[in-house]
């Protein structure tokens, strides 16, 4: 069905584009002790038996839903990766995407999951868990998951190995290879330590309590200015380390971004290590054998660079959070090709790859918008690719 237009713009995306401004006005729910009501009207919160946090919404007709009201169907969201030592939260990624759900007509559910940092097999379980209070409380609707970063992955997992789910969005998220993730960052913390000496205390596979504590409030603006005051060392350092940046030296911003994507990388390097080692019974990052290229002395580099290897329990406990390709629902992905936290190279074709393997490619489609940065997606690319998740399963 064609969507209604007004002066060339269609209606939903017009609604999508105020909503997702709206995001700005509505404070995203945080903790659940700070949070004695919900931030959007129509939902409610509750605990789950894991001790996870809940939310459910329901659209307002004219007010956060469509006139028509309720469909009757559930998008359930897979939140992206939290710090281990911050508090659960509901909404870690803002109001903008429940609100655009709500805008469609669908029913909106979320979990915190139990736990922040790697959560990924928990937040599977802990979403399983909230697809079963939804049947308790509206009996069996259709659902799809849908997730973002880490939550890409597990939208993908429920996919591959739920019934729970009539299809799944997974956006942004690390679906082709974890291991190969979890390297990525291990890699540009150790060609950092090269580039940048002695600005981070400790190493890539073990990081001082003091250096998480201080991350925000010390290290942060220290290694930004490094980073600015030297874009060409800067640049080479992303390059080297394969994290996808703009660079045009003619324009000033460019090195304040090209530090902050830096730092982007890094801040998973300083919360998620120590955390992942305690989860994995070990660390999982090896660069023994690994050849670092594109520097100005590539054999400098590969000579002095630190190198670690990966502790044998720690991957087999890692193997528990790898996709198969495995689908019989349809499952729709949507990657920046500039991704730089989550690389696309990474993930989205060793992903089809996987999905060709087990002849399941019909239940698969892709979208990769030509742009930078982790997750910046417009309304319009998630209503699109949304859309096409509608028309595949049929609903």
């Amino acid at each position: 069905m064609q969507p209604s237009t007004n002066h060339g713009q269609p209606v939903w995306l017009r609604i999508a584009i105020v909503l997702a401004s709206l995001c700005v006005l509505i404070a995203p729910a945080r903790a659940y002790a700070d949070l004695p009501a919900p931030a959007i009207p129509g939902c409610t919160t509750d605990v789950l038996p894991s001790g996870g946090l809940s939310l459910v919404c329901i659209p307002i007709p004219g007010v956060t839903g469509p006139a028509t009201g309720w469909n009757h169907g559930f998008v359930v969201y897979a939140h992206g990766y939290v710090n281990f030592n911050e508090p659960l939260q509901l909404l870690p990624d803002g109001t903008a995407i429940p609100l655009l759900v709500l805008s469609q007509g669908f029913g909106f559910a979320a979990t915190s999951y139990r736990q922040n940092g790697l959560a990924i097999l928990e937040g599977v379980e802990d979403t399983e868990e909230l697809m079963a209070a939804l049947a308790r409380q509206f009996g069996q609707l259709p659902a799809y998951i849908v997730g973002a970063s880490e939550g890409g992955l597990v939208a993908t997992l429920l996919v591959e190995r739920s019934g729970s789910f009539i299809g799944g969005l997974a956006a942004c998220g690390p679906i082709g290879t974890v291991r190969g993730q979890i390297d990525y960052f291990g890699d540009f913390r150790v060609l950092f330590d090269e580039y940048f000496p002695h600005l981070i205390p400790g190493e890539a596979i073990a990081i001082p309590s003091s250096v998480i504590e201080n991350w925000y409030t010390g290290y942060y603006d220290q290694i930004f200015n490094a980073l600015v005051a030297d874009p060409a060392r800067t640049d080479e350092l992303l390059r080297v380390g394969h994290v996808a940046h703009p660079f045009n030296p003619a324009l000033p911003a460019t090195f304040a971004i090209q530090a902050r994507f830096a730092l982007d990388v890094l801040r998973y390097s300083i919360f998620a290590t120590n955390d992942g080692f305690k989860k994995l019974g070990g660390h999982t990052f090896d660069n023994r054998d690994r050849v670092y290229t594109g520097s100005s002395n590539d054999v400098e580099l590969n000579r002095r660079v630190h190198r670690f290897n990966a502790q044998k329990t720690a991957l087999s406990a890692l193997q528990g959070y790898e996709t198969s390709g495995n689908l019989n629902k349809p499952l729709v992905t949507l990657h920046t090709t500039g991704d730089h936290v989550i690389p696309y190279a990474l993930h989205e074709p060793p992903y089809l790859g996987k999905v060709l393997s087990q002849a399941k490619g019909s239940f698969l489609a892709q979208y990769a918008p030509p742009t930078f940065g982790h997750c910046t997606f417009t309304p319009s690319d998630l209503l699109t690719a949304f859309s096409d998740l509608r028309t595949r399963s049929g609903f």
